[in-house]
């Protein structure tokens, strides 16, 4: 593969990537709105679910899988266009192991607006809240692996990792703190 493809590709792959995230990051937040919509009395309740359905399907089929399918699409490209290089290379195994758990994320996420439109709330506003954090975690895994490559230790890796995480997590514990 010449220079030029490669770097087109890479382009769209960010891209795509960009969007995608964007709408894992959209759609948990209309999740949380919509599971406290559930809170107001009825007739609030039901404008306002009725428009939640509406817009998380709109975003999830119009914009969050076409990206996600894209972001795929133009990944595996590369991958399979220099094979030899890619997967020789130990930060690209780990970077792919995040990748499908970002797969399972986002279909974790169309069950779960799948449920919501059935009027089906299993998972608390906090609940969502932080699984809305599972995204960030990995996006800041992927990034790394692939910006740092094999230049930082896992040991620093792995510490930073779970810094984030712990981060993320007493983000969290504050703003629901701040919001009573």
């Amino acid at each position: 593969m010449n220079i030029e493809t490669l770097q087109t590709l890479k382009a769209l792959h960010i891209i795509f990537v960009v969007s995608w995230f964007a709408g894992l990051f959209y759609i948990v937040r209309l999740f949380i709105y919509h599971t406290e919509a559930q809170e107001k009395p009825e007739m609030e309740r039901k404008i306002l679910s009725d428009q939640f359905i509406i817009m998380e399907k709109k975003l999830w089929w119009i914009i969050t899988t076409p990206a996600m399918i894209l972001t795929v699409a133009f990944g595996l490209w590369m991958l399979f266009g220099n094979p030899s290089y890619y997967f020789s290379q130990p930060w690209m195994h780990i970077k792919l192991t995040f990748v499908v758990l970002l797969l399972v994320y986002h279909f974790v996420c169309q069950q779960i607006m799948g449920k919501l439109k059935q009027g089906v709330f299993k998972l608390k506003s906090n609940q969502l809240r932080m699984w809305n954090e599972v995204a960030t975690l990995a996006l800041v895994a992927i990034v790394f692996l692939v910006e740092m490559q094999n230049s930082i230790s896992w040991i620093k890796g792995t510490l930073g990792f779970f810094g984030v995480a712990i981060g993320l997590m007493i983000g969290i514990k504050i703003y629901k703190r701040s919001r009573r």
